[in-house]
């Protein structure tokens, strides 16, 4: 089908359902699920997309000792591990008690947990844009040290409030402007939700999901690694080998299909 065929197809489908408002975004969504309306390829396209990705990617993840981890120091007298800004992370430990409904019964356990600074951890946040009137979301092919393969799919922002904050002294992540310090004008929230993380291992762990929807006449570079899909591309790739990561999975849900 060619680029003016599945445009027309799009609005006509719409048309039928009765969903010419825009602003019907849970409706409209379903139609999105439907079949793979992209106008950036196919999804055999995005495969080879990704796949070049994580082939390209130079990171390059070693263990070491706890002493050797620049930036981070064992506090005295709690043993806990914090980073020297004061920022981040500071990896503690628990003891849980009153536990009958788990595994290890009423006995309880110890054990380390990642506890963020602040608690509130970062802002996850997927920009969606209509080319000519058809919905497109923005993700990256992120690189992150514990990934599986490295490399995963992830929505375009996905920082905490201490990279935002810049307290590692580098850079704003890319398009975070949209999401940070607040939604910028001309952009929409189509969806908002602070969205809980695994309290297994994280404690009091959020992050702000936030789903908004560009100007369509907005100019737009895209640097390397990122990338629009159809949310029938994104579900079609949820059925790969650990490809797309939960935040993202989280993201498209909030949409509303």
């Amino acid at each position: 089908m060619t680029f003016e065929e599945t445009v027309a197809a799009y609005r006509s489908t719409l048309g039928q359902l009765g969903l010419d408002d825009p602003g019907q975004v849970p409706a409209e969504a379903a139609v999105e699920s439907v079949r793979d309306w992209s106008l950036f390829g196919d999804l055999e396209d995005v495969r080879a997309w990704f796949l070049g990705q994580r082939s390209a990617n130079p990171m390059t993840v070693t263990r070491i000792p706890v002493d050797q981890c620049r930036g981070w120091e064992v506090e005295e007298g709690t043993g806990y591990l914090r980073h020297e800004s004061g920022e981040f992370f500071v990896v503690e430990t628990i003891e849980v008690s009153m536990s009958e409904s788990r595994e290890v019964g009423a006995a309880g356990w110890c054990q380390p947990v990642m506890t963020q600074v602040g608690d509130d951890g970062g802002i996850l946040g997927l920009p969606r844009r209509r080319f000519d009137g058809i919905p497109h979301y923005l993700v990256q092919a992120k690189a992150e040290p514990g990934n599986y393969e490295l490399v995963s799919l992830s929505p375009a922002v996905q920082a905490t409030f201490s990279n935002l904050r810049r307290a590692h002294g580098g850079r704003l992540p890319t398009f975070a402007g949209w999401f940070y310090p607040e939604v910028a004008d001309g952009c929409e929230v189509v969806a908002q939700a602070w969205l809980s993380e695994d309290g297994g291992r994280l404690f009091n762990k959020r992050n702000l999901g936030i789903v908004v929807e560009l100007p369509p006449d907005e100019p737009i570079e895209l640097p390397d690694g990122f990338r629009w899909l159809s949310m029938w591309q994104i579900k079609q790739l949820f059925r790969e080998d650990a490809w797309v990561n939960p935040h993202l999975f989280r993201l498209i849900s909030m949409v509303g299909a």
